[in-house]
């Protein structure tokens, strides 16, 4: 096969807006199991996004935006459900500047032989296809970006914000995420941002401008989740797998207390995952450990032990559908650091 035969079909990404599964939340909330679980979540959902005073965190991990996932998380900031995101790299750069740039993910088969897609250079995520060549045009865009700005350290949300920019005068999609964000005044943290095309982007810059460069401050992502974490009222959390945004949204209660300030514990708290809790990490534990850490309030708390591809749009759906984000305003909370 050549590699056109194999980059042929895009993965289409699922549209909350053009269907209603109110029929069907409702229906798996008399069900049992992880039925019951994802209509309790979705209610969940809806009492952050009912609470106008309530700052909704999402946190992704995993591919989902790769996966058909991508306008979910979209329509969710543009209709003020969201107002803050803390992302893997791979979320925001890789999956979401990619397309963003024009570029598709495919349908693809596990059976293709890897070697054999190494050679044609696609990547592979389980059964999605990526150009590898588009991919390095992505790390080139960081680059290029990174050339252009003063050289200092920045947060991570410092340079998406930079990247947003960017996109409102060079975005081919005009509807990524980034650019979404950007324009609804939602901030955008990864703090493991070098774990992607990004970290290459921004490592050839540095290796060309030893001396004076752009770098990313993770401890700065940090501060400045926080500051929101202190600012907000009341706070949720709905998270799409684990990994460092799930802690990285957590820890900003302690973070608080650590910089001398008292806040609640996250009063809303929804995880999506398929992380087993046996082996006592931290991107699998449950919400109710999280309490013990002083993170998470247990009376508004849902694990959904489910694949994100398979459950996420019904719960988006459900909320969005509601109208009860028409009854809310953007938070804008990036005019926080305007004021430093």
């Amino acid at each position: 096969m050549e590699k056109k035969d194999l980059l042929k079909d895009t993965i289409k990404h699922i549209d909350i807006k053009s269907y209603d599964s109110t029929q069907l939340i409702d229906a798996m909330r008399d069900m049992s199991f992880t039925s019951r679980d994802t209509a309790r979540a979705a209610d969940i959902l809806m009492k952050m996004v009912k609470e106008k005073e309530c700052t909704n965190i999402l946190t992704i991990a995993g591919s989902t935006s790769a996966a058909g996932c991508m306008q979910v998380y979209v329509d969710m900031v543009r209709n003020k459900m969201i107002d803050v995101v803390v992302a893997t790299g791979a979320s925001i750069i890789d999956m979401d500047l990619f397309e963003a740039l024009g570029f598709k993910h495919y349908k693809g088969r596990q059976d293709v032989p890897d070697m054999q897609l190494r050679d044609l250079y696609i990547d592979r995520i389980y059964d999605t296809f990526i150009d590898e060549e588009e991919l390095q045009i992505c790390d080139h865009t960081t680059y290029e970006i990174a050339n252009a700005l003063e050289p200092r350290p920045y947060s991570s949300r410092e340079f998406i914000w930079e990247i947003g920019k960017w996109l409102t005068q060079h975005s081919v999609k005009k509807d990524s995420l980034i650019q979404t964000c950007y324009e609804c005044g939602v901030p955008i943290f990864c703090p493991a941002f070098s774990d992607c095309s990004a970290g290459f982007g921004i490592g050839k810059h540095q290796w060309e401008h030893p001396e004076k460069h752009v770098s990313i401050d993770s401890v700065k992502d940090f501060i400045e989740l926080t500051m929101i974490k202190m600012n907000a009222p009341t706070t949720g959390l709905f998270m799409i797998g684990g990994g460092t945004p799930k802690n990285f949204a957590q820890d900003t209660v302690v973070c608080a207390e650590i910089l001398g300030h008292e806040v609640p514990m996250h009063k809303y708290a929804v995880q999506i995952t398929v992380a087993d809790v046996r082996d006592g990490a931290c991107s699998s534990s449950t919400l109710k450990e999280a309490c013990s850490w002083g993170k998470v309030d247990v009376t508004y708390e849902q694990m959904v032990y489910a694949e994100g591809t398979t459950v996420i749009p019904l719960i988006a759906s459900y909320v969005y559908h509601s109208d009860a984000w028409k009854n809310r305003e953007y938070k804008n909370w990036v005019k926080l650091y305007e004021k430093k």
